[in-house]
């Protein structure tokens, strides 16, 4: 028998989880056809890439989410280890709310992937739990990206609005400095599972946004209204909040700037200025926000 490529064994990986998914145009149960694609009893078919994801929308979507945004986040989150606590933590929370060894969770809106591999390794190697990791994203860079990556979790390009799971499917859903909806993350999370979102404080990358925005009202950021809506669709088991500092050199004051949508709108004079310095702390000031559905009893 010839050696399966990366797309056949992403394929018959997600064989094993294929009553997890349901076609994202008409709900159809899906299966896994060939070790090639993902066939709802519609016929609507989903192939596996050569890099072993799968693309689940239905149109192309245009974004501003691009290959160099997605590879800059990924520089800052490996080679400078960002993120890497609040991966820590979100490990334990999952750790600590989920008792068994076994779980499911999903990552809406994952981007390139980094935070969702990082808790699965942490989850393994110092929780000793395991679990089905999927990621979906609607940038397919940053799916790209992550499969280049780590072909551990489940990738998929789609829609977080119309996902393509099944109803109840899983234990934790992660949804870290992205939007949300609600409405679908509640069809899909179990009964007794948890939502884990990440939302910017006022602090997070205060330094940027002072380059940026200095002297207007968009130098601080408050998540007062996110917090709020979280609260209004689900029930807050707690807040957590974590800052920290990462000292960053020039290439990655750079990188840092094309990761962020605040890179969108910085000019070149104030580019220059935010570089000049060679090396800046950035403040990472971030809330944990986890919460379990609402029952109308």
């Amino acid at each position: 028998m010839s050696k399966m490529n990366k797309r056949m064994r992403s394929a018959s990986y997600m064989q094993q989880y294929e009553t997890m998914f349901q076609c994202p145009i008409c709900q159809a149960a899906i299966q896994i056809k060939d070790l090639k694609s993902m066939v709802c009893k519609n016929q609507h078919t989903f192939d596996f890439t050569k890099q072993g994801y799968v693309n689940m929308t239905t149109h192309a979507i245009k974004t501003k989410y691009d290959k160099a945004l997605f590879e800059s986040r990924r520089k800052i989150s490996d080679d400078h280890r960002f993120f890497y606590p609040v991966s820590e933590l979100l490990a334990q929370k999952i750790s600590q709310y989920m008792k068994d060894k076994n779980m499911t969770i999903v990552d809406m809106g994952c981007g390139e992937g980094s935070q969702l591999s990082d808790i699965n390794d942490i989850l393994t190697q110092v929780y000793h739990k395991q679990a089905v990791n999927i990621g979906v994203d609607l940038a397919k860079e940053g799916i790209l990206t992550a499969a280049k990556y780590d072909d551990a979790p489940m990738w998929l390009v789609a829609d977080l609005a119309y996902s393509p799971f099944s109803k109840q499917q899983f234990d934790v859903v992660l949804n870290i400095l992205s939007p949300s909806n609600y409405e679908e993350f509640t069809r899909i999370l179990k009964d007794d599972g948890f939502i884990m979102k990440v939302v910017p404080q006022h602090h997070y990358l205060q330094e940027l946004r002072k380059a940026i925005f200095a002297d207007t009202d968009k130098q601080t950021y408050s998540n007062k209204d996110t917090v709020e809506r979280f609260k209004q669709s689900f029930g807050l088991v707690e807040k957590v909040d974590i800052c920290y500092t990462v000292t960053l050199q020039q290439d990655a004051l750079q990188a840092l700037i094309q990761m962020t949508p605040l890179g969108w709108t910085i000019t070149e004079q104030q580019m220059h200025e935010f570089l000049h310095e060679g090396m800046r702390e950035i403040t990472v000031d971030l809330a944990i926000l986890i919460g379990r559905k609402r029952f109308v009893v």
